[in-house]
């Protein structure tokens, strides 16, 4: 199913509303639009780190002009949550799944010049860069956006109740980065980005990527067929399943959320399992993939400011990171949309803002999917 199937009562239209009607009955599994791949781009970009010292110019400029930045700082200006100075960091982690070049083989759907954010992670890096938490945001939640200004240096206006991936596809990075920071009230220090193509190239530069599934999974939409049991994903079986919703569970976006944080753990493993540190071909190969797949704001947007970010977030594993949802419940107004539950959210915000661990109070009896356990990593 491509993202432009023809819409359920409840997707916003081009200004970015939706219609509020009452559900009736038992909750509708929700209809996909297909999900870009996520992204654990810091630690693929790690690698890089050993180029620094190869003394190899002609490497260094061409890996520098493969990074593309927005000025996310400039475009938003101090109108911004204040910059906390405990040793702590805050990235915003998108995926977009714009249809034109190679992603429109990959995506499906009609090259309409726009992109929409299908996947969308803050990441808490704690002092000292040996632990994390990642918040996914759905990108099916009902949020009133604020006004922003695009890089470009466009105003676009305040909407309210509008589905939170509406911002990038509004505004594009600088409205993502606003949208999430008046949700959250924290400042995102840093923003990365890539899209369907890069990631599966990611994926096979790689060699791809063990995970273990306790169940088959199929879908048609996805275009990805897999028994239960030990498969090493090829970037095409990794992007379909990131992507899919129908596959297994209930059907719905906080079920695939669920796929993609056990994809990110084995993916974390696998990056530093085939030790990307030791040099070589390899390392220049999956530096050169990276770097063209990724998106940045300004302040990583060189070789040496992403070498020096990365190099702090190489000692986290995926034991020391902690995955949870944004607290959501469904939409009593539409059941194929979520509404944050604000108290628990704040539990949420409140713990990274002190960079404090997140309390299992938090997300207690909220709005769950039902994948949870199906994709491990071996």
């Amino acid at each position: 199913m491509s993202a432009e199937s023809t819409p359920e009562s409840g997707i916003p239209d081009e200004s970015g509303t939706r219609g509020r009607h009452r559900a009736k009955g038992s909750r509708r599994k929700p209809r996909g639009t297909r999900r870009k791949g996520l992204l654990v781009m810091a630690w693929v970009a790690a690698g890089i780190v050993v180029l620094g010292g190869t003394g190899a110019g002609y490497v260094y400029f061409k890996l520098n002009g493969n990074i593309k930045s927005v000025d996310i700082d400039s475009a938003l200006g101090t109108d911004r949550p204040t910059k906390v100075d405990n040793g702590s960091e805050n990235i915003l982690v998108l995926g977009s799944d714009t249809r034109s070049g190679s992603n429109k083989k990959l995506g499906g759907g009609t090259d309409d010049g726009s992109a929409r954010s299908d996947t969308a992670m803050v990441v808490h890096v704690y002092e000292g860069h040996k632990k994390a938490s990642v918040v996914s945001i759905p990108r099916d939640t009902i949020i009133d956006r604020p006004e922003c200004t695009d890089t470009k240096g466009e105003t676009h206006d305040a909407a309210s109740e509008v589905m939170f991936n509406s911002a990038y596809s509004t505004g594009g990075a600088a409205c993502a980065v606003k949208t999430v920071e008046s949700i959250t009230g924290i400042r995102m220090d840093h923003y990365l980005e890539v899209d369907f193509s890069g990631f599966e190239k990611i994926i096979d530069e790689l060699g791809g990527v063990k995970v273990t599934t306790t169940k088959d999974i199929k879908d048609d939409d996805s275009h990805l067929d897999l028994k239960a049991g030990t498969h090493t994903l090829t970037g095409e079986q990794a992007l379909g399943l990131v992507r899919t919703r129908h596959g297994v569970g209930d059907g719905s976006d906080l079920g695939r959320i669920q796929l993609q944080q056990a994809f990110i753990k084995a993916l974390i493993n696998q990056v530093k399992a085939i030790d990307l540190f030791g040099g070589g071909t390899k390392l220049y190969d999956l530096a050169n993939t990276a770097t063209k797949a990724v998106t940045t704001d300004s302040d990583l947007g060189s070789i040496n400011k992403l070498m020096s970010f990365a190099t702090g977030l190489k000692g986290i594993s995926a034991a020391n990171m902690h995955m949870v949802t944004m607290p959501v419940q469904y939409d009593p107004a539409d059941p194929n949309r979520v509404i944050v539950e604000e108290a628990k959210a704040k539990q949420v915000w409140t713990a990274l803002e002190n960079d404090q661990a997140i309390p299992k109070s938090a997300t207690e009896g909220t709005a769950t999917g039902d994948a949870d356990g199906v994709v491990s990593a071996p």
